[in-house]
């Protein structure tokens, strides 16, 4: 196993997450590929883990923290660490340590650029990105919100702990119609599956239904609503992981109407 810079070639691998396989993953559309566009230039950083045969089986991406959906300075944060676990496609790569090698070379990236630390956020259950694996590999949860936990691990002692942006505001009603907001930042594909899904829906539901985006891969927008990727429907929020299915949203929608 090796662990390699993004090139030009596995680009389109990056897009879809290494799910080139997935039908599913077809619906997110092109956010990422735009966001990763503009953010290329900007400090984002991404590996992939290779295993002996040439395959990518796992892939980190991270940024300065500025830029992140957390709050912080003088860090960078891991948005997103993933091993490629289903049969179908490339096939199961986890257990292999490809998950510690791309941690152990993001560390060592970040620190030769000179960062006082490395955050990521994880969940207290046993799901996608456990907060509890974060630990095992020595980091610190530095602030908590629901099931999730934002840790860290500093590199020098002046390094101040990340807080997560609190939620500020919410998309208001609006008289007389049923209102959709679908905020995006465009990193997540599966977040993208839900912006796409819920257009779709609210443009088949008709003029009872206005729907708006909020793009949030500028950070004064996250600290202007505390939000990065959501979906409202009709001032109520809606739980995104996993995606939500394209009829469970467009039920959702058309009960308000």
């Amino acid at each position: 196993m090796r662990i390699i810079d993004l090139s030009l070639e596995h680009e389109p691998l990056y897009f879809c997450c290494l799910e080139d396989w997935s039908e599913e993953m077809k619906e997110a559309g092109d956010h990422k590929e735009k966001w990763f566009q503009k953010m290329k230039n900007k400090g984002l950083r991404v590996k992939l883990a290779v295993d002996d045969h040439g395959v990518v089986g796992g892939m980190i991406h991270y940024l300065p923290i500025e830029l992140s959906p957390y709050e912080g300075k003088d860090l960078y944060a891991i948005l997103c660490i993933w091993v490629h676990g289903y049969k179908q496609g490339r096939g199961n790569f986890r257990k292999q340590g490809m998950g510690k090698a791309l941690l152990q070379a993001a560390e060592e990236d970040v620190k030769a650029l000179g960062a006082k630390g490395l955050v990521a956020w994880g969940l207290i259950i046993p799901v996608f990105m456990r907060a509890s694996w974060f630990r095992r590999h020595g980091y610190k949860t530095a602030d908590k919100e629901d099931m999730s936990r934002l840790l860290w691990k500093p590199f020098s002692t002046d390094a101040i702990p990340p807080r997560f942006i609190k939620r500020k505001k919410k998309p208001e009603k609006i008289f007389g119609k049923v209102s959709v907001t679908s905020f995006i930042n465009g990193w997540c594909p599966a977040m993208n599956i839900v912006h796409e899904r819920a257009k779709r829906a609210a443009e088949e539901l008709g003029d009872g239904v206005v729907y708006q985006v909020i793009p949030t891969e500028k950070k004064e927008t996250i600290m202007e609503w505390g939000i990065s990727d959501a979906l409202y429907i009709h001032h109520k929020s809606v739980r995104m992981g996993p995606p939500p299915s394209y009829k469970k949203i467009y039920r959702k929608i058309r009960k308000k109407l």
